[in-house]
Parts: structure tokens; sequence; C-alpha cells
């Protein structure tokens, strides 16, 4: 199966929220998504010739490398996709340290962080209420 990691474009941008908005059920991210892509801080992954996910990073969490999010089409989930772009990314992140995080109920991508070699680095209460976040932490190999 072609599998194509690569710097998402302005033309991706309404493929990329139509995903976004299956996923999280809203279309409110949509500046966001086009804010990173303008900046060069969105990768894609295609599968055949469709987009199977994508990652949003910056690098202003304390000069770091910040994986925002990862969000992968439904349809293509437990295919590897995040895997894949996280691998993709931590080759080419432009940090030596990178950071991410997840919701403590979210158990699906604990295993994909933990499977990646990210090792959890602290908890941040009351961004949603009674679901702590929880950081991660990898360098760059």
């Amino acid at each position: 199966m072609v599998s194509i990691i690569e710097v998402a474009t302005l033309e991706h941008v309404e493929e990329l929220c139509k995903i976004d908005q299956e996923v999280i059920g809203d279309n409110s991210r949509k500046d966001t998504i086009m804010k990173a892509i303008k900046a060069n801080q969105c990768l894609i992954q295609r599968r055949h010739s469709t987009i199977a996910g994508f990652l949003i990073f910056t690098t202003d969490f304390f000069e770091c490398s910040f994986i925002s999010f990862i969000i992968v089409k439904s349809s293509e989930r437990r295919k590897g996709v995040a895997t894949t772009l996280l691998a993709n990314f931590i080759a080419i992140a432009p940090t030596s340290k990178i950071f991410s995080s997840t919701n403590s109920s979210n158990k699906q991508m604990q295993r994909v962080f933990d499977n990646a070699g990210f090792k959890k680095s602290g908890y941040i209460e009351n961004l949603d209420d009674g679901d702590p976040e929880i950081i991660y932490f990898t360098m760059k190999k």
C-alpha cells in the first residue's frame, strides 16, 4: 500500500477541515489549520490518492516542538497512520525536544505515544473538566 508523507499546502485546506470536522464534530479549527499550513507546520499522510490523516505542530512551546494535534480520518484508523505521522515528524522535527499531549481519557492516543517511544512528562489540570491532559515527551533521533 502506497503511503506518502508531505507538507500540506493551501490546496489541502478544505479536505483537512472536512476530516477534522468528521473527527471532532465541528469546524472550529479551520483558522488553526490554515495558519499551520501557511507556516509549513502541517504534515499530511496520503494513502492511495486521499489524505488519511494530518499532524499540526508548533515550535513555540518553550522553544521546543509541540505536536498540537494528530487527526486521522475515521475510515483510516488502526492502520498505522498516527504512528507513521509521528515517526516522520520526529525524524524531521526542527528542535531536538518534542512534546505533545492527550486527555487522560484518550487511551488509544496514549498507546500511540507509548508505542512511538514518548514518555509521560506531566499533567495539566483544568483544560477539560475532569479529564486532565497528559504531557508526553521524546527526543529527536
